[in-house]
């Protein structure tokens, strides 16, 4: 038997639409896993851009035998949550008690290419979340239940720099201690943020990767690691002097990028590939300073430094490669688009007194059930 949506809903429906940047770490990965940061802090200088994926929810309508649907990569439709095999949707709508959920996952770059995606994914989905309840959650409080969504109920290994960036965005230090975590955003003067964004290049190097196995293998080997790790944590604050301090030359950050892809590739052997170290060696020689894999490593994209008149040739030596312009943002996660509704949960019928209007004429809000305000 179908079920009937327009009796319940008086024929409204809802639709939410959230936008949520990825990311890009320079400098500090590894030190915000929390085996490493409770015991020698760790600090993370990373930015977000104009690059985002969208989480599209609405309650769905009720002519269908399914309850719910998910559409990313493949379509699930169920009856109950359960049975979804999206372990961050299935967890998230039975953690936030969420029911009756059409949800489509779009995004301007793929997954697995070492952009957090699968925490802007989950920011936004939660942002999405809260405003169709008319929840309104902080940046902070965004970022805390992504992190306790990905790390707790569905145990993925990693840090948990890339839900802190999705929610806040922008350019930040982000410190971490035994008391959680503190967002300090860059203060750079505007010119010279438009100068380091015109001097990156980033390129897909064509290579899907699985985070989790090389965040696993790296987070195994971190006893043996601390030294590197404490070296990269101390190039936070000598990034953040070489952005915030005018008279600093900025090729200083190039070529401390290239510095860092140094040691980080010390972490696990499963970091770079022979083709990545191909592609990094041929940037080089074109001109590039320094650059870096960007997340776990083993594919997804690189990024380089490049001086403005070496350019073309970095491009034409990666011109195999897909470059992607981009532009820093500010803005974190967002809903863009909000029509709200009344919902009544299914097997629950909605109360005709719920439908109120406003009476111009006597200057009040009414009911459909209010005899004392006349229908005209």
């Amino acid at each position: 038997m179908l079920r009937s949506d327009l009796a319940d809903r008086g024929g409204k429906t809802i639709m939410i639409i959230a936008r949520t940047p990825f990311r890009m770490s320079f400098f500090g990965g590894g030190t915000d896993f929390a085996e490493f940061y409770k015991e020698y802090g760790g600090s993370v200088l990373s930015a977000t851009f104009d690059k985002f994926c969208y989480v599209t929810i609405r309650h769905l309508p009720r002519f269908f035998q399914y309850y719910t649907e998910i559409c990313y990569s493949e379509i699930e439709r169920v009856t109950n949550v359960e049975e979804l095999r999206h372990p961050l949707v299935r967890e998230a709508m039975k953690m936030l008690d969420m029911h009756e959920i059409r949800l489509t996952y779009e995004a301007d770059l793929p997954a697995k290419s070492g952009l957090g995606t699968s925490s802007s994914f989950a920011v936004g989905m939660l942002n999405a979340f809260h405003s169709i309840k008319g929840q309104y959650l902080s940046k902070r409080q965004l970022a805390d239940e992504a992190i306790y969504l990905e790390r707790v109920l569905c145990k993925e290994a990693g840090g948990w720099q890339d839900q802190i960036a999705a929610a806040f965005g922008g350019m930040n230090k982000i410190l971490f201690g035994e008391d959680g975590y503190h967002v300090q955003p860059l203060i750079i003067y505007p010119i010279r943020r438009r100068k380091l964004n015109s001097h990156l290049l980033l390129f897909f190097t064509g290579f899907s990767r699985y985070s989790f196995q090389i965040q696993s293998e790296t987070r195994a080997r971190m006893k043996d690691n601390i030294q590197d790790l404490l070296e990269m944590k101390s190039l936070v604050d000598e990034a953040e002097r070489i952005l915030t301090d005018k008279e600093q030359d900025l090729d200083e950050f190039g070529r401390l990028l290239d510095y860092n892809w140094q040691l980080k590739r010390k972490l696990n052997r499963e970091i770079s590939t022979e083709s990545i170290d191909d592609i990094y060696r041929k940037a080089k020689e074109a001109g590039a300073l320094g650059g870096k894999l960007l997340g776990a490593g083993g594919g997804g994209f690189i990024l380089f430094y490049v001086p403005l008149d070496k350019q073309a040739a970095v491009r034409n030596a990666l011109n195999d490669l897909l470059y992607v312009p981009f532009q820093f943002e500010d803005e974190g996660s967002r809903i863009i688009y909000y029509a709200p509704e009344i919902y009544s949960p299914r097997g629950v019928k909605r109360n005709v007194t719920d439908d109120v209007w406003y009476d111009d004429f006597h200057g009040r809000w009414g009911d459909r059930q209010d005899a004392s305000i006349p229908f005209r």
